[in-house]
């Protein structure tokens, strides 16, 4: 027979204002099996836990239900409560009345009706729970941070630091992300390369980071604390154990001309390079789509010219696989394709230009080393259009969302024009102004009144060539009337995308992405650098867009929790879990293919039934993952032979749930 107590909290006047709480208590207190219920104002406080264990100690209760808010919020606190005086912490049951009733009703009866309801489907469901217990499961302390940009760099320094051995994972031949192709930072123009360049070299001789460049992750299995990553990487083509980074080889190369991607095709570079000077590590790769030993058969010139015997032609490409207990992914952003406006004349008109690559224009070791001049005739402009939005806030063309750095970067490329060409004119085009940031509205205003930026508040229609200008027209919705200026270069607010392998990332590391493939977090207030999969966490702009400043607190946080997942000795199982009872298992797999979190494998085990002493039958069952299992109950809905089945929500409390329904209304 079981000793159930029953609390009702008021939640203040979430729960007050529309159920009728001591109502509610009153109706409890007659339930089956039901020997003391009551009700408070806040449960979840100091005091209303101590009233909950002094009612276990005085009617010796061996169950409890706890009528509040989400389980999501406060299961945990009250299930400590419970253990605290000798209870299983799972005899504890959380019925959501704030939810669940009062914040979606207004009728107070009827509002006080269904909490009724869901406190005799709770209350029937406790009698029936069954202790359940944790398991240990051992912890690999070590990290993978996957991205090498600012944010990647950031998190790897920061568990580093706290003396946890960390593999840094990169696709490009370098660290340094989009942060190393800047010129300077806003809103305090900071050089990007002094902030930047320092942690790259930080991140290069920290003994327990170990950094993996032109690489990629391959595959992802295990769990929380016990993860493998197979990880490709990609023959360089150059032995970097021998690799001096003297340079010799690419000024000797005779392969020149190729676009340089880090230069966003607006520099050169040639077939045996580093991305840019301060590449970490500084040692080059061999482009072999076009070198010529590679494309040719002959060559052969940087072999013959290295001092230290360090090109490998026959280098292949490596797999190694590595035990870590937690990942960060920190891949970053991509840029939206403007060729999609074809009124703007991206990639028709090289006159006009996207953000990034007038930052290299700006950059001292960019193309032009810092001198701002059109890509078409190296002419000095005297005018400069800057256009926002371009691909953002845009339904039509391109997103409906924000990029939220646009604004902002327009202010600093109009500021920085300003400063290096005095007499130049700068005109932007904007929808709205979106400065969100510790000093960033004092930025914009700095630009437009000590600096003369002209802000135009409306859409560009359309940028086409004359006279050796680029006219772009389109609307002062300001003053009301058609707008055209003339100017030498055009600069687009390109908007920010997620990467294009970010949807296949995604799906080898088993977490999810919303509708533009954007990384999608656990919660976005409660839980904002986890993903739904245990001991997978998120950091940057591979998230959504953001600045610098919210891309390095994110990396740091997501660091923290690796952190503070490393502090254990090891690491304790959820046990409110699916198994499988193998006995009636037909080996249908259909509970494997539906499971979200893969945590489900077909096993081959030994059929007592069929099997001899002299001969063994095997037979093909599922077995659950305990590490990785979520307890979602998919796999328990979808079985066939109702062999899969969830702990804490088996069928005969839920039918208990559905009978005392029928009960309260017989």
């Amino acid at each position: 027979m079981a000793r159930i107590g029953v609390f009702v909290c008021h939640c203040g006047t979430n729960i007050a204002k529309t159920v009728d709480v001591e109502k509610a208590a009153q109706a409890a207190a007659n339930f089956p099996d039901v020997v003391y219920a009551t009700d408070y104002k806040y449960m979840c406080s100091e005091p209303g836990q101590n009233l909950i264990k002094e009612a276990i100690r005085e009617h010796k209760l061996d169950r409890v239900v706890v009528a509040a808010c989400s389980p999501r919020l406060h299961e945990p606190t009250f299930q400590r409560c419970i253990a605290q005086e000798g209870l299983n912490p799972y005899f504890a049951e959380m019925a959501n009345i704030r939810e669940h009733c009062s914040w979606v009703h207004e009728d107070r009866g009827q509002a006080t009706e269904k909490a009724i309801d869901i406190i005799a489907m709770l209350t029937a469901k406790a009698k029936r729970n069954e202790p359940l217990f944790t398991k240990e499961i051992p912890l690999t302390k070590k990290a993978m941070v996957i991205g090498g940009g600012v944010a990647g760099i950031r998190a790897a320094l920061d568990i580093a630091d706290a003396g946890y051995k960390v593999v840094l994972v990169e696709k490009t031949p370098s660290i340094g992300g989009r942060m190393a192709q800047y010129d300077k930072t806003f809103p305090t123009l900071d050089c990007a390369a002094c902030i930047l360049t320092p942690m790259m070299v930080d991140c290069a001789s920290h003994p327990n980071i170990e950094i993996m460049t032109y690489s990629e992750v391959e595959e992802v299995s295990g769990y929380v604390g016990n993860f493998k990553v197979k990880v490709r990487k990609r023959a360089k083509s150059v032995d970097a154990s021998k690799c001096t980074g003297c340079g010799v080889c690419y000024e000797k190369c005779v392969v020149k001309g190729l676009p340089n991607p880090f230069d966003e095709g607006l520099g050169t570079r040639r077939a045996i390079y580093v991305p840019f000077p301060q590449a970490v590590p500084n040692i080059p790769v061999i482009d072999r789509e076009n070198c010529r030993q590679f494309t040719k058969g002959k060559c052969g010139v940087c072999e013959k010219m290295c001092p230290a015997g360090a090109i490998r032609y026959d280098q292949e490409d490596e797999i190694v696989t590595e035990d870590v207990g937690a990942i960060v992914v920190a891949t970053g952003f991509d840029l939206w394709d403007y060729s999609k406006l074809g009124e703007y004349g991206y990639g028709k008109y090289p006159d006009v230009i996207s953000g990034i690559q007038f930052e290299r224009l700006m950059n001292a070791s960019g193309p032009t080393e810092g001198k701002i001049k059109r890509p078409s005739d190296g002419k000095v402009p005297e005018s400069v259009v800057f256009i926002s939005c371009v691909g953002s806030r845009d339904d039509e063309h391109g997103y409906p969302y924000c990029s939220k750095v646009c604004c902002m970067y327009n202010a600093k490329h109009a500021l920085l024009l300003k400063d290096k060409l005095h007499d130049a004119k700068a005109y932007v085009f904007y929808m709205d102004i979106r400065a969100n940031g510790k000093g960033y509205e004092e930025f914009v205003r700095r630009t437009i009144e000590d600096y003369g930026a002209n802000y135009i508040r409306g859409r560009v229609s359309r940028i086409f060539p004359e006279d050796g200008k680029m006219v772009v027209r389109g609307a002062d919705t300001l003053l009301g009337q058609p707008i055209e200026v003339k100017a030498d270069l055009v600069v687009l607010a390109t908007a920010m995308q997620p990467q294009p392998d970010a949807k296949d990332l995604a799906r080898k590391l088993g977490v999810s992405t919303d509708q533009y493939n954007w990384f999608a977090e656990a919660h976005p207030k409660l839980r904002p650098v986890e993903f739904l999969t245990a001991g997978i966490y998120v950091a940057g702009a591979c998230q959504y867009p953001k600045d610098i400043p919210d891309t390095v607190a994110q990396a740091s946080g997501a660091a923290s929790k690796v952190t503070g997942l490393f502090s254990k000795d090891a690491l304790t199982s959820e046990p409110m879990i699916a198994y499988i009872n193998e006995d009636t298992c037909v080996g249908c797999g259909l509970c494997a293919s539906v499971c979200p979190f893969t945590a489900i494998d077909l096993v081959e085990v030994v059929d007592r039934a069929k099997s001899t002493r002299e001969h063994q039958v095997m037979r093909t069952v599922a077995r659950v993952n305990e590490g990785i299992c979520h307890g979602c109950g998919t796999c328990a809905a979808g079985c066939r032979s109702m062999s899969a089945k969830l702990r804490g929500f088996e069928d005969t409390q839920i039918l208990a749930e559905i009978e005392a329904l029928a009960n309260v209304h017989s």
